[in-house]
């Protein structure tokens, strides 16, 4: 059925009950896991002319989002592996998240994309934006949503 799954993760509840649903998908179907951790990059030009932030504390913070993310990624890895699914952690830096868990399922040739949805409709939608609704719209993927 399936032989790779990705699974967009950003460590919050939600994105936890996806990883859970990935890994017995995985497990049932003998298929191999990607987690994947999209890091933002440091918003620089929100503060340009108003903050004066030195290189090295973009460094750091950036540092810190990755080593998170890549925590993040390794206890799905930890997860995965007590259910003997064969797991591969991934951490990206991106200011695009959809178009980045797009190019990782492509790059890692995986034929479904698992990922959480808070069901936002209306006016919260339209100003929060829906990454699970552009992967769905623009992906070439098959897409396992859950809430």
């Amino acid at each position: 059925m399936y032989q790779r799954i990705l699974v967009a993760t950003d460590g919050s509840t939600l994105s936890k009950k996806a990883v859970r649903s990935a890994i017995n998908l995985a497990a049932a179907v003998g298929a191999e896991l990607v987690a994947l951790y999209v890091v933002p990059r440091y918003p620089v030009s929100y503060f340009e002319g108003g903050v004066t932030i030195s290189v090295q504390d973009i460094a750091r913070t950036e540092k810190q989002w990755s080593d998170k993310g890549q925590a993040v990624v390794d206890a799905v890895q930890q997860l995965a592996q007590a259910d003997d699914v064969k797991t591969k952690a991934v951490v990206t830096q991106s200011d695009f998240v959809a178009e980045s868990i797009m190019a990782t399922a492509k790059k890692y040739k995986c034929d479904l994309v698992v990922m959480a949805s808070h069901g936002r409709k209306g006016i919260k939608r339209v100003l929060l934006g829906s990454e699970t609704q552009h992967v769905l719209t623009h992906g070439t993927v098959p897409v396992l949503v859950l809430r």
